[in-house]
């Protein structure tokens, strides 16, 4: 695109030869304008927004020097090259403190302001360039935050009323809805089986990178958001005039995810889709709906839609889900009581299920065994062989009793794994999720050390061997991170996302942000053009 200039001159000849003369169009630059002294140039600067002005010192109404003051204060970012007669050269010196570039005594010299011209158009040309490659990193670092939130409320690991989400916000979180959709590759605890841990992590990749790709071009506001190995939730922002989560508009989505898949990685996969605008604060429960709808279905490469009664209260075996989210909570944190409580409600549930339809009890059962392998394996808790062994079951005809057998063994496989592993391990797993509840407190290694029943040179020591880095190194890091995700997204002020973080003193907060970061706060939300920073930008970018 071509830059564009201004000429302003009380003598209409001078203007007409700088018109003729200078080669613009070479230049890449356009004359969008002439003025016959600084009031008209300014209506004119106003309406064109040229990048380069050329004007004469000496003008009626309003001179040069008033020219340049006024555009000081109304924060022009273009250059300004002043002409001048010789008699003029000290005024024409006093000129640049008002913001001129560079200026060029009369008669003119045209080589010379050729030259000017050309360097001064490059280093607009080069700012520029600068400017949206800056943009470009701001995008996606605040995109990359916008997905963290949404992430952590997906997964259920945050509400919007969380301390470290903008709580004093809730109207400004609530407003927008999404379009959820889940894509699951189809049979993917078998696909996975002969990969290895960097196989799995490559071909996890290669799938998310497409479905980031493939909707781009119907020009979508959405994230996608791995929840686990092979299944990934898309979120797409409703807008005015978004189409019905119902729609065949959206099933087309699904089949173009469906598409893309199949073609640059050649897998199979399910998209599922909610059949109602989500609200924020119901991302986590109308995932779930979603993900149990498709792993219970017994089609494949199939969009379904659905049916929103998942999530009523009367749906039949609505009381066992809360029961397997809560035996894979209580695997994850190995403890016994609370995965052989939630075990023996399983059971329960199961068995009122059969009492009504045996079909049913078959297919759930299925489901649990496959979501628990899943999960294990997720966390590094099942081997190769012992889920081919459970495979090798699966594969046969299996009644319930041993398909309640197989979960029974799960279990206790999965707990005797977790209580073997390193009691250090544990400890620090349990001092993660002790500091990730109590970020915005003020924590110490003594209040931790105290907390696991340790010594404090003996909890320093076991957190540097787990995470490699001290444990101050590593709650600042979290808060900073937490910090940037606030100033991105919300408008909430420097000192309220200090306290939020744990810094109860502003000074202090800024200074640890700016040696973290390399910039204040207030510079980074500037920058990056969200809520606080007076740009309207939209809540997450397009990858």
């Amino acid at each position: 695109m071509n830059l564009k200039a201004l000429l302003v001159d009380d003598e209409i000849n001078i203007m007409r030869n700088l018109q003729t003369v200078i080669p613009w169009e070479r230049m890449g630059i356009d004359i969008v304008g002439m003025a016959t002294n600084g009031a008209k140039a300014l209506e004119l600067i106003e309406e064109r927004m040229p990048d380069l002005i050329l004007s004469d010192i000496r003008m009626p109404v309003m001179d040069g020097i008033a020219l340049l003051q006024q555009l000081q204060e109304r924060q022009y970012e273009g250059e300004v090259i002043m002409l001048t007669g010789f008699q003029e050269f000290d005024y024409a010196r006093s000129a640049v403190k008002y913001g001129a570039k560079d200026y060029i005594l009369k008669p003119i010299d045209y080589e010379e302001l050729q030259s000017i011209v050309e360097r001064l158009a490059q280093q607009i040309r080069e700012r520029r360039a600068a400017k949206r490659n800056e943009e470009k990193k701001w995008r996606h670092l605040s995109t990359l935050a916008h997905q963290k939130i949404l992430y952590d409320v997906l997964m259920d690991y945050a509400s919007v009323s969380d301390p470290h989400l903008p709580s004093d916000d809730e109207e400004a979180m609530r407003r927008f809805d999404y379009t959820l959709l889940v894509a699951d590759l189809d049979g993917y605890s078998r696909i996975a089986r002969p990969w290895n841990e960097r196989e799995r992590k490559l071909w996890n990749f290669a799938v998310r990178n497409v479905l980031q790709e493939a909707l781009l071009p119907r020009e979508l506001d959405y994230a996608v958001l791995q929840t686990r190995e092979g299944e990934w939730c898309v979120l797409v922002r409703r807008r005015p005039g978004s189409p019905d989560p119902a729609s065949d508009e959206v099933r087309g989505w699904c089949e173009t995810l469906q598409q893309a898949v199949a073609q640059y990685v050649k897998l199979p996969v399910s998209v599922g889709i909610y059949p109602c605008p989500v609200p924020m604060e119901a991302l986590a429960e109308s995932y779930k709906c979603v993900q149990r709808a498709l792993q219970l279905s017994p089609e494949k490469q199939q969009v379904l839609l659905v049916d929103n009664r998942c999530d009523e209260s009367e749906t039949e075996d609505e009381s066992l889900w809360p029961l397997v989210d809560e035996l894979v909570a209580g695997l994850k944190q190995c403890d016994r009581a609370r995965t052989e409580q939630a075990t023996r409600g399983l059971n329960a549930s199961v068995k009122a299920i059969l009492a009504q339809s045996v079909l049913r009890g078959e297919q759930i059962l299925h489901f649990v065994v496959l979501h628990l392998m899943r999960e294990m394996r997720e966390v590094g808790m099942l081997e190769g062989s012992r889920e081919d062994a459970v495979w090798a079951k699966l594969e046969k005809s299996v009644s319930v009793k041993e398909l309640l057998c197989t979960i029974d063994e799960l279990v206790q496989e999965c707990l005797n794994a977790r209580v073997a592993k390193k009691t250090s391990e544990l400890l620090m797993m349990s001092a993660k999720d002790y500091i990730h509840r109590h970020l915005g407190n003020d924590l110490g290694i003594e209040e931790l050390a105290d907390h696991l029943g340790i010594s404090c040179s003996y909890f320093s020591l076991l957190f540097k061997q787990q995470y490699g880095e001290t444990f101050v190194e590593y709650v600042t890091r979290q808060r900073m991170e937490t910090a940037k995700s606030l100033l991105l997204m919300t408008d909430k002020s420097v000192t309220q996302i200090g306290k939020t973080v744990g810094y109860a003193e502003r000074r202090y907060f800024t200074k640890v942000f700016h040696k973290f970061w390399g910039m204040t706060p207030t510079e980074l939300r500037e920058k990056s053009g969200g809520p606080g920073s007076g740009k309207d930008e939209s809540f997450f970018s397009l990858l």
